[in-house]
């Protein structure tokens, strides 16, 4: 007896212990946010330790039902990664809510031999209808390296994402404007790509997207390349000066290396600051943008253009390049820097070869910024009034004289500072655009 006894608990130990035996159940995940726009494939992920034996889906109505997949096994599979497509009727489906079952076995003797089974249920909203967009009013043209206006209306019912796509990978955030369902952005075209084009895309949660092109005229513009040619005295002097600072070009000894080092990785690394800070866009209502002509230094001389493709040389050789993307601004030395438009200081440090720096948000992705200042009178986090005194110009970072490199950008893109210097462009391709956007939505 005490054997038969040891025998059955072996034999139920066995049964326990067993992978043959083994107790759970598939697990199934149906990749869904809970909508469906009946035209794309739902992926399905079903996984089983012992292998599955069968998936079948089924499609359930108000009225009826229909099997999506069933498929038997005739290999156990550890997992089978489904795309189940809508069913051929898809188009005359009119319920705004199905059911999608889900059902699998596995090939364990668990159970009775019969194996562990599952079935799962997910409640799907059907959306069919693709969001309805609009431009509503947008600047007449856009320059290489300067920047347009538009608006528009996007509604949907299940609205999920809004932006506008470029040519060049950029996507805008546009903000709302004025009144529910009208949106508002500013567009800038990078002076390094050589054309420009911008797509409204609007999509819903279940997965439905709209386009509509943004109608610009391009409006080519050539800057200037410099090839400068460098010199030992400046080798020697400024760039082993400035490689002391930086952690780059702690141990570097050769003044070509040091300036390649200054001129490729530390300006990446500000650059990359820069555009970080300056890509955020508040999603809060825009219901005025109201802005100033900039010149934000009194009687100043332009002494650098925006735009200048610099390429550099030593004894013949390449030494690189790099773009100036800003207006350097100079009048007496450590002059007063006062914008002329109100804003919040969203940076105000050191930033390596831009010296200490100030950056001012202004409203709808517009940002200034103000480098090589000798000293700053404000700190990350204030709000400024226009006529402040935010900094003093001077010879901070990589500067050989005391001046004042003042950028302009949008969502993280460097414009021309010229556009927002002048009364009437402001006034025709931003103050114009938002008018006449807000007349035709009064008069809807």
């Amino acid at each position: 007896m005490l054997v038969g006894f040891g025998l059955a608990i072996a034999g139920a130990l066995f049964v326990y212990n067993s992978s043959m035996f083994e107790r759970e159940a598939p697990a199934i995940e149906l990749h869904t946010n809970g909508y469906w726009n009946l035209k794309e494939a739902l992926k399905l992920d079903v996984v089983d330790e012992s292998g599955l034996k069968y998936v079948k889906v089924t499609m359930k109505s108000k009225n009826e039902e229909e099997v999506l997949h069933y498929e038997k096994y005739l290999e156990p599979k550890k997992a089978a990664l489904l795309e189940i497509k809508p069913p051929r009727s898809a188009y005359a489906i009119k319920e705004s809510e199905l059911t999608i079952v889900v059902e699998a076995g596995d090939e364990s003797k668990w159970n009775f031999l019969e194996g562990n089974q599952v079935r799962q249920e997910y409640k799907i909203k059907t959306d069919k209808q693709k969001p309805s967009v609009a431009i509503l009013s947008n600047s007449y043209k856009i320059s290489k390296g300067g920047v347009a206006l538009v608006v528009f209306k996007a509604e949907d019912a299940n609205l999920e994402d809004i932006y506008i796509q470029t040519n060049f990978d950029k996507k805008f955030k546009p903000q709302p404007f004025y009144k529910e369902g009208y949106y508002i952005s500013l567009l800038a075209w990078p002076i390094q790509e050589s054309n420009f084009k911008a797509t409204v895309v609007v999509s819903d949660k279940a997965s439905n997207v709209s386009k509509v092109y943004i109608p610009l005229y391009l409006q080519q513009k050539n800057y200037k390349v410099s090839n400068i040619k460098l010199t030992e005295r400046f080798l020697k002097g400024k760039i082993a000066e400035l490689a002391e600072e930086f952690v780059e070009t702690q141990g570097v000894e050769d003044s070509e290396k040091q300036f390649r080092t200054i001129n490729e990785d530390v300006r990446k690394r500000n650059e990359i600051l820069i555009h970080e800070i300056t890509s955020k866009v508040p999603q809060t209502t825009v219901n005025d943008f109201k802005i100033n002509k900039m010149y934000p230094l009194k009687n100043a001389q332009v002494v650098a253009h925006f735009g200048d493709h610099r390429k550099y040389s030593y004894n013949g050789k390449d030494m690189g390049e790099s773009y100036h993307l800003g207006l350097d601004l100079a009048s007496n030395a450590m002059a007063a820097i006062k914008p002329q438009n109100g804003g919040e200081v969203v940076y105000a440090n050191y930033n390596g070869l831009y010296g200490h720096m100030p950056i001012v948000y202004h409203g709808l992705g517009l940002y200034t910024l103000y480098g090589h200042c000798s000293s700053l009178s404000v700190n990350t986090g204030d709000t400024i009034e226009a006529g402040q005194t935010i900094a003093n110009s001077g010879k901070s970072g990589y500067a050989m004289g005391d001046h004042l490199h003042f950028g302009v950008l949008v969502q993280g893109i460097e414009v021309h500072p010229a556009e927002w210097m002048d009364d009437d462009w402001i006034k025709l391709n931003i103050y114009n655009v938002m008018q006449n956007a807000k007349a035709l939505i009064d008069k809807n």
